[in-house]
């Protein structure tokens, strides 16, 4: 395995696990922001199922925004 070939696996390793993070960082987000949101107002746990979806679909919308501009 050539130099330019290890640089370009570590290249891709690095994109794809900094991608897994982002969604991670966007999700936690998303359900930390709903469940307090939910003990502000007492509510069920209306706005943490919500935001939870949401923040899964603008993680997945994100990723793949990323992997179609990258290419």
């Amino acid at each position: 395995m050539t130099f330019d070939q290890k640089k370009r696996l570590l290249s891709n390793y690095a994109r794809y696990s900094s991608m897994a993070f982002q969604m991670l960082a966007i999700i936690l987000l998303g359900v930390f922001a709903g469940f307090k949101l939910d003990q502000w107002i007492h509510t069920k746990p209306i706005f943490t199922i919500i935001l939870s979806c949401a923040s899964v679909i603008l993680a997945i919308y994100t990723v793949t925004r990323d992997l179609l501009k990258k290419k």
